[in-house]
């Protein structure tokens, strides 16, 4: 259930029946905005139901054995090189994603709010608004533990060391790999590579319907709590082991995520009462979506076990 902090938006909610609709949709209602009725509203809340009941159930959301495990800390050295590898091919090869739904945008808004994910994910820092020190340190400026998760690129300033692949170079650097080891296709087992191309193929799609059932599919997934679970699992390893893994790439990506989710649901209710939309298609796409991410995480559930036999 999504709170409501304006108690006006609140009772109008109750006295309709439409509690677990965001602040924005309940304010278009209440302001009879042309394309916004109670009716709908309504219709809009049972197919939440559907996605809630046939979507988010989706086993990679709530039951991911690979993350799971990985929380308990106790990888091996090859495993957690492993983990890098492949998560870094995976995050490289998102921005061709990425860039294709910037690209397929079917507004001016959508494609900026594209090239705000992209921006970021290359360099440019979240401008918001906070004021600079006079002595400014670049890698203090540029530290994921200390950038912003808020804001616009838009004023922002790039930095080659804000992207979000040097984060995971870091962190590769730890371990003993170099720049030539990680985000390159070659480097991707099968199971990683389907994931980035279902990535591509749907979250990217030249069809606007397919591509927002495949983010929100996304957003949900990043919004599970698998983040977490890969810190808990890496504290505990430099715990255990004496390492000192930088972690700031995991750590920003989480608090992100926290804020994604309310974000996410304000987008597909604007969705649903500004557009047609096939809840049957929505609900198939976005489980496609899904069953791709599944992919990825069995891949790599299968890997640590084949090195756990081969250690």
């Amino acid at each position: 259930m999504i709170a409501v902090a304006d108690s006006k938006l609140e009772r109008y909610a109750e006295e309709h029946r439409l509690s677990g609709l965001t602040a924005p949709t309940l304010e278009a209602l209440a302001t009879n905005r042309t394309g916004y009725s109670v009716d709908k509203a309504q219709r809009f809340l049972a197919f939440q139901r559907r996605i809630d009941t046939e979507m988010l159930r989706h086993r990679t959301i709530t039951n991911n054995r690979y993350t799971a495990w990985f929380s308990q800390g106790e990888q091996t050295f090859d495993q957690v090189r492993a983990f890098i590898v492949q998560f870094s091919v995976f995050s490289n090869q998102f921005l061709v994603a990425q860039l294709q739904k910037m690209i397929n945008a079917d507004s001016l808004e959508g494609m900026r709010a594209s090239k705000e994910i992209l921006a970021n994910e290359i360099g440019v820092v979240f401008n918001a608004g906070r004021k600079r020190s006079a002595t400014r340190d670049p890698d203090h400026e540029v530290d994921p533990e200390l950038v912003s998760t808020e804001g616009t690129v838009e004023g922002g300033i790039f930095h080659f060391r804000a992207a979000h692949f040097e984060w995971l170079l870091r962190i590769a650097g730890e371990l003993g790999l170099g720049f030539l080891d990680l985000g390159g296709r070659r480097h991707g087992t099968p199971a990683t590579l389907h994931f980035c191309d279902e990535l591509i193929r749907l979250y990217g799609n030249e069809n606007y319907a397919i591509t927002q059932a495949a983010s929100y599919a996304v957003e949900n997934w990043a919004a599970a709590g698998f983040w977490q679970e890969l810190i808990d699992g890496l504290v505990r390893y430099n715990a255990r082991t004496g390492s000192n893994l930088p972690l700031a790439f995991f750590t920003w990506h989480n608090r992100l995520e926290a804020q994604h989710a309310q974000h996410t649901q304000e987008e597909l209710e604007e969705l649903y009462f500004t557009r047609d939309i096939d809840e049957d298609d929505f609900i198939r796409y976005g489980n496609e979506m899904l069953d791709g991410v599944a992919v990825f995480w069995d891949g790599l559930d299968e890997q640590r076990r084949e090195l756990a036999k081969a250690a």
